[in-house]
């Protein structure tokens, strides 16, 4: 078997199957076993248990699965069109939804692919180990990645590639071929700190670090709980997830568009008005979001992010009233209910009164300069 021949196809095999990008790595992360140790003491993965739970296994991929010695690293982007970023956080009365929820939910999409590599590589060289994840399983896929050659990790922790910014998913493939293994990329931010500061919660306490109970990402996804109240005006109309940490970085300006007509914006998502998104009752919110990633936060998040996003709205008597007649499903709900209401009648005696977050309004100047093509 030549091995570097086969490595070639599978890059080959790859963009066939709609990757940007493939990568080979090894699998030995024991450098970043020191720091995930750390970030778990210091607790900045909140209520996300599953997190601590596999501990260290996360940077040991052979005891994940056995007899692995490789990571087939593959990137898929996802930047849609007509995205709308600096319209949709210009205007608090709109809903925004961070953009790789707004089309179909990448992890079946992706791994199906991965699948389909592997079993390509298997009519070449026979029966071998293989197993696809996408985000489903407890393995550093940011250093492997970067381990593969796709890209270096920012400051904001995600993976940037000089080509395409980092507007894309990952997948891996753990295989047990002693491939040859490809080059890490330079990082190449240099003295950048745009993510950093133009974070509307301080999340990103050091460089490469992130307090997830600081970020909206995690307050408006993973947290099953009340959202605490010294975070609520500051997610503005961020309804699930947050791009800001991405919208500013210089790399992404130069972000191609997804090929993936699957990534695109539903329409019933796109900037729509926060007013229109809470009136879903359960069944049309699971209509509406059917084969899309938001679906797993369920209509009782859904409807307390959208709570917290009418009350930073200016003041509008519909907002109130919507707010009023939803309480009653449950305490937590509740709690969110009457904090909107709140801020809502204490703006009303100025209704012109400009809600914008100075971050958010810093961020929509930053984007408005610098979008990338039909974003």
């Amino acid at each position: 078997m030549n091995l570097n021949q086969l490595a070639e196809n599978i890059r080959l095999w790859g963009r066939e199957l709609g990757f940007q990008h493939i990568g080979i790595a090894d699998i030995d992360l024991r450098q970043h076993e020191a720091q995930l140790q750390r970030w778990l003491d210091a607790g900045y993965h909140g209520d996300m248990d599953w997190m601590a739970r596999h501990g260290m296994m996360r940077a040991r991929p052979q005891e994940l699965v056995e007899g692995t010695i490789r990571v087939i690293s593959a990137r898929m982007d996802y930047l849609p069109p007509n995205a709308g970023f600096a319209k949709t956080l210009d205007d608090p009365t709109l809903a925004y939804i961070s953009r790789y929820a707004l089309g179909r939910d990448y992890h079946k999409l992706i791994r199906n692919r991965l699948k389909k590599l592997g079993e390509r590589i298997e009519q070449e060289v026979g029966q071998f180990g293989y197993r696809p994840f996408v985000d489903s399983a407890p393995v550093l896929e940011r250093p492997l990645a970067e381990k593969a050659g796709l890209g270096w990790t920012g400051k904001h922790s995600l993976l940037l590639n000089e080509g395409t910014g980092s507007w894309f998913f990952l997948g891996e493939l753990l295989i047990d071929l002693p491939l040859p293994i490809d080059e890490a990329k330079e990082n190449q931010c240099g003295k950048c700190v745009a993510c950093m500061t133009s974070c509307p919660t301080d999340a990103i306490v050091e460089e490469g670090v992130i307090d997830a109970r600081r970020c909206i990402s995690y307050l408006t996804i993973e947290l099953d709980g009340a959202i605490p109240v010294a975070f609520r005006q500051a997610i503005g109309n961020r309804i699930y997830g947050c791009d800001d940490c991405q919208l500013v970085c210089p790399y992404n300006r130069e972000a191609e568009l997804t090929h993936e007509s699957d990534f695109h914006g539903r329409a019933s998502l796109v900037q729509q008005p926060l007013t229109t998104l809470f009136t879903w009752d359960e069944k049309t919110f699971l209509k509406e979001t059917e084969g899309s990633a938001i679906r797993r936060i369920g209509h009782e998040k859904w409807r307390r992010n959208l709570s917290v996003a009418m009350g930073n709205a200016p003041y509008n008597e519909e907002i109130v009233d919507l707010l009023q007649a939803a309480k009653g499903s449950s305490a937590m709900l509740d709690e969110h209910l009457d904090w909107a209401i709140e801020q809502q009648l204490s703006r009303r005696q100025d209704a012109s009164i400009d809600v914008l977050p100075a971050s958010t309004k810093r961020l929509v100047r930053i984007v408005q300069k610098g979008l990338p093509r039909d974003a």
